[in-house]
């Protein structure tokens, strides 16, 4: 059982490991005021930094107050969606790595938030004057994680009911 519990944690482990690494990277390398152009017109690599929560949201008006309740309610499904893991053959195949995504996307950013009060974000994608927020590798997972969530929620209502 223990060597079951370990792949899905140790995902999570190497989402967070890989976001920390990325933003190391641009937190060391990049300035604000460096625009890397990846694929011109599509997507660039800069430097930014995100008090809000995700996709910038609410970043103007990040208090004290509003980065603990941001650090509290992470850290409640952290607990949460680790707690779902530790006992994974209860769980969807898809469910379990969505998941483990979602783990370690949360806590890579919760780690920022806990350390530094922000979060970096780098990736910027964006078509003309049409910009998506910039995020970063935690927020990848996270999104990928959650679609397939989707995914398995969508095919279990899809099946027939059993009799």
């Amino acid at each position: 059982m223990a060597e079951h519990r370990a792949l899905p944690y140790g995902v999570a482990a190497a989402v967070f490991a890989l976001d920390r690494f990325t933003k190391w990277i641009i937190e060391t390398k990049v300035s604000f005021l460096d625009t890397y152009r990846v694929i011109p017109g599509f997507f660039d690599i800069v430097h930014s930094q995100n008090r809000g929560v995700a996709f910038g949201l609410f970043n103007d008006g990040a208090s004290v107050w509003h980065t603990a309740a941001l650090v509290g309610f992470s850290l409640i499904a952290l607990l949460v969606v680790g707690g779902m893991l530790w006992r994974p053959s209860r769980l969807e195949r898809r469910t379990l790595w969505g998941l483990a995504l979602i783990l370690g996307g949360a806590a890579g950013n919760v780690f920022d938030r806990i350390v530094w009060g922000r979060v970096t974000d780098f990736l910027e994608f964006y078509v003309g004057n049409l910009h998506w927020p910039t995020f970063n590798a935690a927020d990848t997972a996270i999104v990928i994680g959650s679609g397939l969530l989707l995914l398995d929620l969508l095919r279990t209502r899809r099946q027939p009911a059993r009799t």
